[in-house]
């Protein structure tokens, strides 16, 4: 039996939030909590959040032990760009892109 939580159109691109992910996967799931919660980066309080989400729906939607949970699957993938116009000299202009990202986290129960 899995848990899983899906956050999708997160305001972070893809590529800072893999970082993150790659600290955590194939930990068990207060272990992962502990880890992001002394991570210094932008992507890890709400890759912290989207795991605390995931624990909570193994936990009250599928009746799983919490303290047997690990991470089986983590990954982001590149979600839809924003693309916005900054004005520049002479009437040109530059492109802005705003990346967003899809992440996903699916939570497993350790065989005792």
């Amino acid at each position: 039996m899995e848990a899983r939580a899906e956050l999708r159109h997160a305001r972070i691109s893809s590529r800072k939030v893999k970082i993150v992910i790659d600290l955590i996967r194939g930990k068990d799931a207060k272990e992962a909590l502990a880890i992001l919660k002394y991570t210094n980066k932008a992507a890890a309080p709400v890759v912290e959040k989207l795991l605390k989400s995931a624990i909570a729906n193994a936990v009250n939607n599928n009746k799983m032990d919490e303290t047997k949970l690990y991470i089986s699957e983590i990954y982001a993938n590149q979600g839809p760009t924003m693309k916005r116009i900054l004005p520049r000299a002479k009437g040109s202009a530059d492109r802005i892109r705003k990346r967003t990202s899809h992440i996903v986290v699916v939570l497993k129960e350790k065989e005792a």
